[in-house]
């Protein structure tokens, strides 16, 4: 165990924490787009490494190192969120919905309701590509190379994903 990642981080080798994000940014990335906006999760992010570097002497090598990260994770990400202010805009700048009644936003807001619910159900994976793709706007290649897996991977769980969320979106409208 004296060669562990844990185990050579908590004495401090440089080179121990560059192998910590290669391997568990992504993990980190995941577990902090639960809580804070998309926009924000890149910066969190770089305070919660900075963070682990700063108190890798608190870490105990006999303990989950991933545990570790991921508290280390949910405190800054709400300390972000406590900080951030939130944007107001006056009731007489905010426009009429369309439809008079507003049936087509009530309508949108529904469809986008069961998108996020059947995203929830897949595998976290095919999710975590499809989220990249479609709600961070990031091409394969950019998810390929933040997942740090192959362009082929991120083929397959995208194409997977997507067939499972069709399957999942038709059998709710039935």
């Amino acid at each position: 165990m004296a060669g562990t990642l844990g185990v050579r981080l908590a004495r401090g080798e440089e080179a121990a924490l560059a192998e910590c994000y290669r391997a568990h940014a992504g993990l980190v990335a995941s577990y902090l787009r639960k809580f804070v906006p998309p926009q924000d999760v890149e910066d969190v992010r770089q305070v919660v490494f900075s963070e682990v570097w700063r108190s890798r002497h608190r870490y105990d090598p006999g303990r989950s190192l991933e545990a570790w990260l991921l508290g280390i994770a949910r405190n800054r990400a709400i300390d972000h969120l406590r900080v951030r202010t939130l944007t107001t805009v006056p009731l007489e700048s905010v426009i009429e919905p369309s439809g008079g009644d507003g049936r087509d936003m009530a309508d949108t807001l529904g469809r986008r309701d069961q998108v996020r619910r059947a995203l929830a159900v897949l595998p976290g994976p095919q999710r975590e590509a499809i989220e990249l793709a479609y709600y961070a706007d990031l091409t394969q290649r950019e998810i390929a190379d933040r997942l740090a897996v192959p362009l082929g991977t991120v083929k397959a769980r995208t194409a997977r994903g997507l067939r499972r969320l069709s399957t999942i979106l038709s059998s709710a409208a039935a």
